[in-house]
């Protein structure tokens, strides 16, 4: 399944081998590719950034649990111009994203950066060519933000970016585009940014701040969010908290309410049950933020319909 969270279940799919003797073989091909292998019933559980909607878990039969949180960062390769010190709006990123301005010198760009030194250099777009929970995160978000972006490039795992935009396979393919290409802009989530050395812009929230990605600012966009709802997705985007990210996400587990071997069911259960208990600190280390322990508990509970 998701690019995003294989780092983490790499993690603890190697810890759990020893400790409960449970062997996970977790394999980083996207979103889009998870939900479609649990529905197909060739896997024994599917990892998903993008939340399978209530009336689709229902007519799968599936359950679905959050396992991390993290956010989705804007990366950039601008020479002379270091992490975070670039600012960004949500209309003017949109704009960028959509292909409508093209140059780092904007007028628009320069607004929201006094002071700053931009250079008069062609912007490359990097983006993700598969279908991905990144992509459906990030574009839900610019489409909260830009009508514009919504009718010219859309909001799902797959959307239309522009022509001359450059793909890259999972979020490592992105982050490589970024670094390879002057003037490029792009994104990934803050877990694969940070291992990578990435340079960041600073996104202004819905409370007015510019904010740089990081795992207190993911903490406090989910602090007031409702996961009591079926399938344990509330929307984490452009929460008001003043120190909120606005591209915050999780990544969920997908499984069968009722699957065919009874022992990988336990077994799927063991795993992430063991993982959630004991794995948070594996977790920060890569960059993710943990669920907080109340949400824990109702995963346990929501783990309890898989049979």
């Amino acid at each position: 399944g998701a690019s995003f969270p294989n780092p983490i279940y790499q993690k603890w799919a190697e810890a759990a081998r020893g400790a409960i003797n449970i062997q996970v073989n977790y394999q980083s091909v996207g979103s889009g590719a998870g939900i479609n292998q649990i529905r197909n019933r060739t896997v024994d559980f599917g990892g998903t950034d993008a939340p399978v909607p209530e009336a689709d878990l229902d007519a799968a039969k599936l359950v679905q649990v959050p396992t991390v949180m993290g956010g989705v960062t804007i990366v950039m390769n601008v020479p002379g111009i270091d992490s975070g010190k670039l600012k960004l709006d949500g209309n003017t990123a949109a704009d960028i994203f959509r292909g409508a301005i093209t140059k780092w010198n904007d007028p628009a760009i320069a607004k929201l950066n006094p002071g700053v030194k931009l250079p008069d250099l062609a912007i490359t777009v990097s983006h993700r060519s598969d279908g991905s929970g990144t992509t459906y995160a990030f574009s839900n978000y610019l489409a909260k933000q830009s009508m514009a972006f919504k009718r010219d490039v859309g909001a799902g795992n797959t959307v239309n970016w522009p022509s001359n935009a450059v793909g890259g396979k999972g979020n490592p393919g992105v982050a490589a585009n970024v670094q390879k290409i002057k003037g490029s802009i792009g994104y990934v989530d803050i877990a694969d940014a940070m291992k990578n050395n990435m340079s960041f812009v600073a996104l202004k929230n819905k409370a007015g701040n510019f904010i740089v990605p990081n795992q207190d600012a993911v903490a406090d966009a989910a602090a007031g969010a409702n996961f009591k709802v079926k399938g344990m997705a509330p929307d984490l985007l452009d929460q008001t908290h003043k120190n909120a990210w606005p591209i915050t996400t999780a990544t969920y587990v997908l499984a069968y309410e009722n699957g065919a071997d009874a022992a990988k069911q336990k077994g799927v259960v063991d795993f992430f049950t063991w993982s959630l208990n004991n794995g948070q600190k594996m977790a920060e280390e890569l960059g993710f933020v943990p669920l907080p322990a109340s949400v824990v508990k109702m995963v346990e509970a929501e783990m309890k319909s898989i049979r």
